[in-house]
């Protein structure tokens, strides 16, 4: 039978991909394992195959099955918005070191495949109100910053990648990451290492209570917003594909504005009677988001976008009542 191996289970992204690749996989042709740096006997519990693997250290690998691995699918990461100070060494060990263990692990095991997350931010700079990211785009990205050395890691890691194809034949598919969105209980990040309620639940919290939401800037600007599950989609349909190489951005491929983002809240989370007002305020600025070129995902790997963004707010809010990984996530 073949394994499939999703490193980074744990993780906000990783936890629902697993819940999405156990679901979409056939389990008379694939076994679906979970990996991730916590101990946790979250997956044990659920009758799902987890290792617990600091993927920094090459003798933490020994843990992992030799035999029948098919598929590595990459998502274990070191990131800025997670991180509370300033320390670029974790994105060396995690994102190079750890990149080159999981590739090493894939050459010894014979597996056929490796898929790779990398970040939207290394062509972030093209990145204006309107403009559609094509997922071959040079890089272009600030050096400058808490994202650079992140950056400069992930593109390393693409880079040995490109090496252990070209070495041993391993075929590789890298995935451009923007902003994926999955329920989390943990409502904060970190940017420039401040401490940060979240856009999106702040303005969810404003609309359960009825109050009146801020929309800053431009109501018309435009970006994608993925659901996690479409990300998934498009990675377990990678892991099928009869290809040697692939890089896609992931995406819908569909605009949403900051008006529709705000009113869909609203209509998601607002009460009958006491539904939530937006109040303009042009002068602040506001931004962020991107708009991704997903062509290629749907010509090449058959993905299809199943959640626009009224959708996409229903999963949150039933995600929210159910907290399916409120145990995993207090570990």
């Amino acid at each position: 039978m073949k394994k499939i191996i999703i490193f980074g289970a744990t993780g906000n992204v990783g936890s629902y991909v697993l819940k999405y690749a156990r679901e979409y996989f056939d389990p008379a042709e694939y076994t679906v394992i979970a990996s991730g740096r916590r101990k946790t006997d979250f997956f044990e519990k659920r009758g799902i195959p987890y290792y617990s693997v600091d993927i920094s250290k090459s003798e933490e690998f020994e843990k992992l099955p030799k035999e029948d691995v098919y598929a590595v699918i990459y998502l274990a990461a070191q990131i800025p918005s997670y991180m509370d100070s300033y320390e670029p060494e974790k994105y060396i060990q995690s994102n190079i070191i750890g990149a080159y263990n999981v590739l090493d692990y894939c050459r010894k095991t014979h597996a056929d495949r490796i898929l790779f997350s990398t970040t939207v931010f290394d062509i972030s700079l093209y990145a204006k109100d309107g403009v559609v990211l094509k997922p071959d785009l040079p890089y272009n990205f600030s050096y400058k910053g808490d994202h650079a050395i992140y950056v400069i890691t992930k593109n390393t890691a693409i880079e040995l990648m490109e090496h252990y194809h070209q070495e041993y034949g391993l075929k590789k598919f890298v995935f451009r990451f923007p902003t994926i969105y999955s329920y989390s209980p943990y409502h904060y990040y970190y940017p420039n290492g401040v401490k940060t309620l979240r856009p999106v639940y702040r303005m969810i919290e404003q609309a359960k209570k009825g109050e009146p939401i801020e929309l800053w800037g431009n109501p018309e600007y435009a970006k994608d917003m993925v659901h996690v599950y479409d990300c998934a989609q498009m990675l377990c349909k990678a892991v099928e594909v009869d290809r040697e190489v692939g890089f896609y951005n992931v995406g819908t491929g569909i605009p949403v504005t900051l008006k529709e983002q705000i009113e869909t809240i609203i209509e998601v989370f607002s009460p009958e009677n006491h539904k939530s007002q937006i109040i303009y305020r042009p002068e602040k600025s506001a931004g962020g988001g991107f708009l991704m070129d997903v062509q290629n995902a749907k010509t090449e790997l058959g993905y299809e976008p199943q959640y626009d963004c009224k959708r996409l707010f229903e999963d949150y809010k039933a995600e929210m009542q159910i907290d399916r990984f409120k145990e995993l996530r207090n570990k």
